[in-house]
């Protein structure tokens, strides 16, 4: 039987009573959470003070023009659209990418009975492994079987689809396909060959992508590929997520989008009127200023950009570990030092270094195997010299 807690909780479980013998002489440093810690862009607070008179009224589900309006000049922007129209049809506010990411699973069961004739008591839902821990409780509250598609070195860090195409029976009763990228935890991003060729596969048998690409602004140095640039004008069977938590540094502001079909959208914003939280309008006013502005953004990606070249001196060679194309995860692979549990009870008990265990990120998929397992999470959310700090830390406990 699958263990149940969620990834922090089993971490507090074994690091319970633990104590770092460096504790007296060192800051403990904690790499576990993905929350930024970078500043966020200065003129937030001016905005929503301006637009403060909006915290009174009930905001609309479908959103304010001026926040639509933003989004879809960004999508337009970034991933070269050519002055697509996005209207009220196509994008959502989320409050918060998290609770749009739940919900749209309800949406897809909905819309697989009353659009696609689908038979749902044997619905499936498909998730990357390792995977965002809100994809399987959203398929777990509709009673749909999780299916773990591994990401592996192997496979690019990315689920298989040449091999998922075999899977014709799996397919014909999948409803939703949770599909990260960039990947969350290991940073690899799909090209817009993988993009097409999930939308060939969502639309022969019917399902929906959950394109959760909340992670795409922090990239190295080439801008990865969205999965509305692969829909040529058609974002049928396709709905992307992003968010400003990790773009803006705005993770408690709580705003988000859901962009894509219209007619999905039009269809899961009846239900969304009944159980799902609005954005306020004073938020959406701040959020779209935000959607305004690059220059923050280049910023932000400039101080994580200078971490994982901090990553890359001071692991060496001597830790298996390549910068990945986006994200501000490391995915350490340190499987010659022993499983990834004791690796991470070790790096806290001596150098009070707290990291996440793989293992705890992913499932055993159909197979038994865990992709996981030797792998450590290390959030570079600190400041520089925190994350030099803890990685020179690391280096030495492992290796010296």
């Amino acid at each position: 039987m699958q263990d149940e807690r969620s990834p922090f909780q089993k971490l507090a479980d074994l690091l319970d009573g633990v104590v770092p013998v460096n504790e007296k002489d060192a800051q403990p440093i904690n790499m576990t959470i993905g929350e930024p810690r970078h500043a966020f862009p200065d003129f937030i607070p001016d905005v929503i003070m301006k637009n403060a008179q909006y915290f009174r009224p009930y905001p609309q589900m479908r959103g304010t023009d001026e926040f639509r309006k933003a989004v879809e000049d960004w999508l337009n922007w970034r991933y070269d659209l050519g002055g697509l129209p996005l209207g009220e049809k196509n994008i959502l506010p989320l409050n918060g990418t998290r609770e749009g990411l739940f919900h749209a699973c309800v949406g897809a069961r909905d819309y697989a009975r009353s659009q696609f004739g689908k038979d749902t008591s044997n619905a499936a839902v498909l998730l990357p492994n390792p995977f965002y821990h809100t994809y399987k409780g959203a398929a777990a509250a509709i009673d749909a079987e999780q299916i773990f598609l591994n990401g592996t070195a192997e496979t690019g860090f990315l689920p298989d689809l040449d091999e998922l195409a075999k899977e014709t029976d799996l397919l014909d009763r999948t409803i939703a396909f949770y599909y990260a990228s960039p990947a969350n935890p290991q940073g690899n991003v799909a090209d817009i060959a993988t993009w097409k060729k999930l939308i060939a596969l969502a639309r022969k048998h019917r399902f929906f992508i959950f394109a959760d690409e909340c992670y795409s602004e922090l990239y190295r140095e080439t801008p990865p590929a969205g999965i509305l640039q692969a829909c040529e004008g058609d974002f049928s069977n396709v709905v992307t997520f992003h968010s400003l938590s990790k773009r803006s540094n705005l993770a408690g502001m709580r705003c988000g989008f859901a962009a894509g079909d219209g007619a999905f959208m039009t269809q899961w914003t009846k239900y969304r009127n009944l159980v799902a939280p609005q954005v306020s309008m004073a938020i959406q006013a701040a959020a779209a200023a935000a959607y305004r502005d690059e220059e923050h953004v280049k910023e932000n990606r400039m101080l994580y950009n200078e971490k994982f070249d901090a990553a890359r001196r001071i692991l060496g060679k001597e830790l298996p570990y390549e910068t990945p194309p986006a994200g501000f995860f490391l995915w350490l692979d340190v499987s010659a030092f022993g499983d990834d549990v004791t690796v991470a009870q070790k790096l806290w008990k001596e150098v009070g270094v707290r990291v996440i265990p793989g293992s705890y990120l992913a499932r055993e998929d159909r197979s038994g195997v865990n992709p996981g397992d030797g792998f450590l999470r290390l959030a570079l959310v600190g400041d520089l010299a925190e994350t030099e700090e803890a990685l020179t830390r690391l280096r030495t406990c492992l290796i010296n």
